[in-house]
């Protein structure tokens, strides 16, 4: 349990709600104009004189962020009144986590989240107007901007990179012949198993946007003959998974839909299923966390599913996934828990 805070602290800290988003924007200006990282180089502290003349930005400009930076944290002043870069100024300029979170926020979710309240009320990404005129945002993914398209991809393929090497041995130990990546999306967790094994045929079920990157990355990894594709809308529960995977593969792909979703998915897979097929789920799911600041990155998650992708989905507990796929027919065959390195768990599963 949180220690009580006392009033004059609370009301600190809803200031720092109140204010979240001239700070964040703030912190955003100094690292592109490069004011943070030339305070983080001088170890002793540099002036602001020396900062307006190094940055090439006003005296006026580099007072208004430093001083803000120097709120927050981020910056402080020395004995010789010189600025310099705290622990949490280096998180945000050396930090792949804190760069790939910021990013997201400004060039993703930063619009949208003006819509929040709409986005509740309806239950639809509200906030994705600012992005494009589509339902979700996975039906226009492939015609983002090439910025917001970096910051998506970035976000998404940093919380899966790490685990992928402990994933492909468990996934491995069961030798499939066969496996049907659901979701695939760039297919890069396709092309990370034909390379882990020379005899492996993956198939990527997906919309036909995601298809056609992945099917040009697979072309550039000297991979098609051993990469298909599948055009699937699993929310049209009238298009089926083919029967014939060995393994049915979900990386980061539950936590794109709502419960009822995930259930008619998780029924579509069960009828596909195999006897001897397994159903590999990996998520990051933000009760199962070794660090505080991962559980407070995935919830806020949530809210990005809310204002921008679908309106109805969010980041789960690994206990309600676990009944979630008991309701559809599985039983849990094992459980890998926060492999690696990594902020995601595998439930390994097997048609009942």
């Amino acid at each position: 349990m949180k220690k009580e805070l006392s009033a004059l602290d609370a009301k600190y800290e809803a200031q720092k709600i109140a204010f979240g988003p001239l700070y964040f924007q703030a912190v955003m200006a100094m690292l592109e104009l490069g004011v943070l990282e030339l305070i983080g180089k001088h170890r002793n502290g540099i002036s602001l004189s020396d900062l307006k003349e190094k940055s090439d930005v006003s005296e006026y400009g580099v007072e208004v962020l430093v001083e803000a930076a120097e709120t927050i944290d981020v910056v402080r002043k020395n004995e010789s009144g010189l600025y310099q870069i705290t622990k949490i100024g280096f998180y945000l300029l050396k930090d792949e986590m804190t760069r790939v979170n910021l990013n997201y926020m400004k060039y993703v979710c930063y619009k949208g989240a003006d819509f929040m309240k709409e986005s509740i009320t309806t239950g639809r990404p509200m906030g994705l107007k600012t992005l494009g005129n589509w339902p979700t945002l996975y039906e226009g993914l492939s015609q983002f901007p090439d910025d917001v398209k970096k910051a998506w991809f970035d976000f998404d393929h940093y919380y899966s990179d790490d685990a992928f090497p402990h994933a492909l041995e468990i996934v491995f130990r069961e030798n499939p012949a066969r496996i049907f990546d659901v979701g695939g999306n760039t297919g890069k967790w396709a092309i990370a198993c034909c390379k882990y094994s020379p005899e492996v045929k993956v198939t990527i079920l997906d919309l036909p946007g995601q298809l056609n990157v992945a099917r040009e990355n697979a072309r550039q990894n000297d991979l098609s003959d051993r990469i298909a594709f599948h055009q699937i809308n699993l929310l049209d529960d009238a298009q089926k998974i083919p029967a014939g995977a060995d393994a049915i593969w979900m990386s980061q792909f539950l936590d794109c839909f709502s419960k009822s979703e995930i259930l008619q998915i998780l029924k579509n897979a069960h009828q596909a299923a195999g006897e001897n097929t397994f159903l590999y789920i990996m998520e990051p799911f933000f009760d199962n966390q070794r660090y505080e600041a991962a559980k407070y990155s995935l919830v806020a998650t949530s809210l990005y599913f809310t204002i921008m992708a679908n309106g109805n989905s969010k980041m789960y507990s690994v206990d309600l996934m676990k009944s979630l796929v008991a309701e559809a027919g599985f039983e849990l065959a094992e459980e890998f828990s926060l492999i690696g390195d990594s902020y995601h768990t595998i439930l390994k599963c097997k048609k009942k």
